[in-house]
């Protein structure tokens, strides 16, 4: 395992820092920031908090400080489904969307997919929240982590993340790719979910092979004009949140980011989620809102580029004199 690095960077480093709306990324980062209870972000915290002027806040209290661990970078996107679904079963609603049960123990094994969806072992405990209609809507949901639900009536409710079951994640999109099926540029989540559609039960058995399983809780006190809660337990915000490593970046910190690809983003982002795929030190999830066009574009992303953290300035001159 490569040795992790820290290289403390200027402002004047970062491509079209002087662009961005920095109010914008201020306020995102309020959102969270009483939650960074760590005392080397107190000042930060509490200044965050006066309404500063945004741009000369994060020049003054901040430095930019590149973290790597010997891989290259990689943007991949997510988003917040919008899904039809009943809170009974019904003919046309028969995949349930588990509560937590019981009997999970955090961080250890539990059933896997397949035990839970082919052998029903949860079946007949009143975990069911709420039914939808396509089991490939609910691996999305399960990836993706929380979800809006229109319910018959009109109605809506909102799922967020509960627990997993223990199990490791695996890519489905990487297993089409080794089998053969496609090729790594093919794959996309609209692909995957063509294909599923079109090959039934190995279709099925091809969302099995991802044994990581996730329970949810309804979470519909959120308002709709807010985004889902993220890791932090507070609503993220499209455009401006990310999910990252927390092993390589505090939650709450403002990240700076530099996505190459199609649609290049230069931006100021704040790390307020994480993911069972997110991990090492350049590693992120954009979050692009709630429904079928936001999943369209975050489908849409696996870019290279480079992000880089911004730490209080008392952590980051600590970390520099260390790499000395």
């Amino acid at each position: 395992m490569a040795k992790t690095t820290f290289t403390q960077l200027n402002f004047e480093d970062l491509e079209g820092w002087p662009d961005d709306d920095h109010q914008v990324a201020l306020d995102v980062f309020t959102n969270t920031c009483r939650d960074l209870d760590d005392p080397k972000w107190g000042v930060v915290r509490d200044v965050a908090l006066t309404h500063p002027e945004p741009r000369s806040f994060f020049e003054e209290f901040f430095r930019p400080v590149l973290i790597e661990d010997g891989e290259p970078m990689l943007f991949t996107g997510y988003f917040e489904p919008q899904l039809a679904g009943s809170r009974e079963k019904q003919a046309a609603y028969r995949f349930p969307i588990y509560a937590v049960p019981d009997d999970l123990v955090p961080d250890e094994p539990y059933f896997t997919r397949r035990e839970i969806e082919e052998d029903n072992l949860l079946t007949g405990r009143g975990l069911e929240l709420a039914w939808l209609s396509d089991p490939v809507d609910l691996f999305f949901l399960h990836v993706q982590g929380s979800g809006r639900i229109t319910l018959p009536d009109g109605c809506m409710m909102r799922v967020g993340y509960g627990a997993k079951n223990g199990c490791a994640y695996s890519s489905i999109g990487k297993a089409l790719v080794d089998r053969g099926t496609f090729q790594s540029h093919q794959v996309s989540a609209g692909m995957i979910r063509n294909w599923v559609h079109e090959n039934r039960d190995e279709g099925r058995a091809l969302l099995w092979e991802n044994e990581s399983y996730v329970f949810f809780r309804e979470v519909s006190e959120v308002s709709a004009d807010q985004g889902p809660l993220g890791a932090m337990q507070r609503s993220i915000t499209a455009g401006r949140s990310i999910a990252v490593d927390p092993a390589f970046v505090t939650l709450g910190a403002p990240v700076w980011i530099e996505k190459e690809g199609t649609e290049p983003l230069k931006r100021l982002m704040i790390a307020q989620d994480t993911g069972s795929a997110i991990k090492g030190a350049q590693r992120a999830d954009i979050f692009f809102g709630t429904g079928d066009e936001a999943g369209s574009m975050a489908g849409s992303v696996k870019d290279g580029g480079r992000m880089v953290v911004l730490l209080p300035a008392t952590i980051a001159n600590r970390l520099a004199v260390a790499e000395r």
